[in-house]
């Protein structure tokens, strides 16, 4: 008896002790449990708001310099990248033939002259004679005929006929002459414009066939140091920023591979209207100018473009990790929880939504707008506690505040940190 009623009490202190420990157990066991939270904090700076494209480098104006004429190369003075000026010798065609064609126009040329000043000359002994004859018929008639007055006018225009084709024959010549001394001058190839040779397609000794279409022979890229083009393909959902920027005269800022540690900037100089669809994608084409005195840029270089679209000057910014956090509803306090479960702000909205497919053009114009609504989440206590905000611009790591309890230096959840 007295066994069984030690038992007892042993039993009883027992559970008295594990009461009095179970409530201070299970709160050890959610603090273990429970997560530890990863924080930013919010502060003020600067938010630069950018479209990001690749483009490739071209010079300002590529002129393509060909050869009108035909035959083997002679000389070839032009060299890749070579500085030229307008006028220069770029190569010299074998202008022998062409040489004997101008001899030869020339020649008769002066054969054709020669043939203007004989008929002249009949010419005005025909006129003395129907003269003569008209002045003896004036006294008698019976001193000229009829017909042989006749046959001193018909004469007389015969040859007056005979002076205007060769008068004609004479331009004909000049002509073929001007022809001939124009092909003789095709031989030099010269530079149309002060530039740099960027391509050469002839080498030395090359035989030029011109018979059927001009041959290109030399690139040339006037201005390269003064400014060069990038051209991006920006897609159509950006090209309203573009324009934007364009008009405020937003600098765009671009790295090449073979320059990692430099940045470049040029404006935006024109926006084409000609499109290019590429599997349902719509971009269009924005030339961006650039200053080269180094001639660092060359053409055919890829570009990685960042176009300024807008920005803002000392403003609270919320990080973005911030925005993209959504808790389980477990950790949540219980007035918050609706927003997780879509009941109410924009958070349940925003995993609900339905497809824009299936909405008018008004709701999805309106949904839009309220994407600028949102909850960042802070800690109160065990749980976390919804804050509604208002937000504006956006860069790769923060975004603008525009209204809500939240202010700088706050911390605000991002992520739950790793165990």
């Amino acid at each position: 008896m007295k066994t069984l009623l030690k038992l007892f009490v042993v039993l009883l202190i027992l559970g008295g002790i594990g009461a009095a420990g179970y409530r201070p157990a299970v709160k050890y066991w959610k603090q273990r449990n429970r997560p530890q939270w990863r924080a930013d904090q919010v502060v003020r700076g600067d938010i630069v708001a950018v479209v990001n494209a690749t483009g490739q480098v071209k010079p300002v104006l590529s002129v393509q310099v060909g050869s009108f004429v035909s035959g083997p190369i002679v000389d070839l003075p032009g060299e890749f990248n070579q500085e030229v000026k307008e006028g220069d010798l770029l190569a010299k065609i074998d202008e022998r033939i062409y040489k004997a064609n101008r001899d030869q126009d020339t020649a008769t040329l002066k054969i054709r002259r020669a043939e203007v000043k004989r008929v002249q000359s009949l010419l005005h002994q025909a006129q003395n004679d129907e003269q003569r004859g008209l002045a003896l018929r004036a006294k008698n008639e019976s001193f000229l005929s009829d017909a042989e007055r006749d046959q001193l006018q018909f004469n007389r225009e015969s040859l007056e006929a005979q002076l205007e084709v060769a008068e004609a024959a004479v331009e004909q010549a000049e002509a073929s002459l001007e022809n001939s001394k124009a092909n003789l001058g095709y031989t030099n190839i010269t530079s149309p414009v002060d530039g740099i040779v960027i391509d050469r397609k002839i080498d030395p000794g090359q035989t030029l066939a011109a018979s059927f279409q001009t041959p290109q022979l030399f690139v040339v890229a006037p201005r390269m140091r003064e400014k060069m083009h990038v051209h991006a393909m920006i897609d159509e959902a950006d090209i309203g920023l573009i324009r934007e920027a364009k008009e405020r005269q937003l600098t765009v800022e671009f790295t090449v591979d073979a320059y990692l540690d430099d940045l470049f900037q040029g404006t935006i100089e024109e926006i084409r209207y000609s499109s290019t669809t590429t599997q349902n994608v719509v971009t269009y084409p924005v030339i961006v100018a650039a200053a080269n005195p180094d001639l660092k840029l060359l053409p055919g270089m890829t570009a990685n473009l960042s176009f300024r679209v807008d920005e803002r000057k000392d403003v609270l910014r919320i990080p973005n990790a911030a925005l993209r956090f959504f808790p389980e509803s477990q950790y949540v306090r219980e007035e918050d929880r609706n927003l997780l479960e879509g009941t109410g702000g924009d958070i349940g909205e925003e995993k609900e939504k339905p497809s824009e497919q299936r909405i008018s053009a008004n709701e999805r114009a309106e949904a839009r707008r309220r994407r600028t609504k949102r909850h960042v989440w802070v800690e109160d206590g065990e749980f976390l506690k919804a804050i509604p905000i208002e937000v504006g611009l956006s860069d790769s790591r923060y975004t603008e505040l525009l209204s809500g309890d939240v202010k700088e230096g706050q911390s605000l959840v991002t992520g739950v940190k790793p165990k």
